[in-house]
């Protein structure tokens, strides 16, 4: 397994994996596929390039009840293991301050169903955290559904600490999460 840049020459995988139910944001769900089918459509070029945005310039994200906020930089990887396997997106501040309520986490990670059970996402956010160290961050959060038992052992099989739990922000429709932190230094 492995983490690759999103291309042209693997984005049919990734269709495929979008026209099967998988959906790569947790909280927006089959809407968000959706989405992303419609972008991918219209310019398949456009959308890979979407993916990888340094400098955070691109259009404003919208969150789960319609709101747009303005992007963060960041940018997604996909998991790989001779086909698409998921996706994992690293996000952070230009001056690397706390990040805004509305971005629930530094990392974010969605393996498809019929690849879960693998370690992929574990070894997916070890990779990532990797990366967030080459990019200055002294340690990095992220959130969870308190039910969400599979995505806590693989934050905390990366050395993650829980710091509580808290209310998502309304614009995310309510319900709690757990937040999670990892120490990078």
């Amino acid at each position: 397994m492995d983490l690759r840049w999103p291309s042209l020459s693997h984005l049919s995988a990734y269709v495929a994996a979008l026209e099967r139910g998988w959906t790569p944001d947790n909280e927006r769900g089959r809407a968000a596929a959706q989405d992303e089918l419609v972008r991918i459509e219209l310019s398949p070029s456009n959308f890979v390039a979407s993916l990888v945005d340094l400098e955070g310039a691109g259009g404003p994200v919208q969150l789960p009840d319609g709101s747009l906020v303005p992007r963060l930089p960041g940018y997604r990887k996909w998991i790989w293991d001779g086909t698409f396997c998921g996706s994992i997106n690293l996000r952070w501040q230009p001056d690397g301050g706390a990040l805004p309520w509305y971005c629930l986490g530094h990392v974010g990670y969605s393996v498809v169903p019929w690849r879960q059970r693998r370690g992929y996402a574990t070894q997916a956010l070890a990779l990532m955290l990797d990366e967030a160290r080459e990019r200055g961050l002294a340690h990095v959060e992220l959130t969870t559904d308190g039910a969400n038992l599979a995505s806590q052992r693989v934050i905390h099989a990366n050395g993650g600490a829980l710091l509580g739990e808290e209310a998502k922000p309304a614009a995310f429709r309510g319900g709690t999460l757990l937040r999670f932190r990892i120490a990078l230094a």
